[in-house]
């Protein structure tokens, strides 16, 4: 499946038993069209990096062809306040909307700028619990005599695996990094991103939000 622009791949199913996974480039949302499953999980790609939408009007939100595209898919209005109360809450489209970027410092900035957009455009959505992270591994630490490898998401997290399998003695101890999504094997994104029983989300609020908020104004001496 080839993707050109921002692009939708709808599942069978709508409502709370509905799943959208929100992805960045071609390769990525390859990979991940490939394992998901299209009875309920539906794939959206974003191409290049979004804009930052909580500084943004709704007229240059419409007019931006990523997020014109995505709030198309997300099925809501919007007005400057954001969408009619309540709107798509009850009966959403999708009941998770879950956010799946590249294990880098790029994707960590990605999918900071999404959640972004939906804590200023549909912050109900953020506060009833229906906005995911999924954390791709960007290491794979394997061993000797390993009955499965072992996976991180972070630099710092991969130090520690290897930290405590050294002081277990584990032998003959090898890492390898993945520099995104489309360099995976499809297997281990539907494991350990696609895969219900085996993939770990975690469930974004308005705090997240804010705490990445008040990072990106220090950052900037704002």
């Amino acid at each position: 499946m080839h993707f050109h622009g921002p692009k939708l791949s709808t599942c069978k199913a709508t409502g709370s038993g509905a799943e959208l996974y929100i992805v960045e480039g071609d390769s990525a949302a390859s990979t991940v069209a490939q394992v998901r499953d299209p009875a309920f999980q539906a794939l959206f790609a974003m191409q290049g990096k979004p804009m930052n939408a909580y500084k943004n009007s709704l007229h240059q939100l419409r007019a931006n062809k990523q997020f014109a595209a995505l709030i198309r898919a997300l099925g809501v209005r919007l007005d400057e306040n954001g969408p009619p109360a309540g709107q798509g809450v009850t009966h959403p489209r999708y009941g998770k909307i879950i956010l799946l970027f590249d294990p880098d410092a790029d994707g960590i900035h990605a999918r900071t700028l999404m959640l972004f957009f939906f804590h200023r455009w549909l912050p109900a959505w953020l506060s009833a619990g229906r906005i995911f992270d999924c954390h791709a591994p960007q290491w794979e630490i394997t061993w000797r005599g390993m009955a499965q490898a072992a996976y991180a998401p972070t630099p710092e997290h991969m130090r520690l695996i290897r930290d405590d399998l050294d002081s277990q003695g584990a032998q003959d101890l090898k890492w390898k990094r993945y520099r995104g999504l489309g360099s995976m094997p499809g297997e281990l994104v539907r494991e350990r991103c696609v895969s219900p029983s085996t993939r770990e989300l975690q469930t974004l609020s308005p705090a997240h939000a804010s705490q990445a908020q008040a990072m990106f104004a220090a950052l900037r001496g704002e």
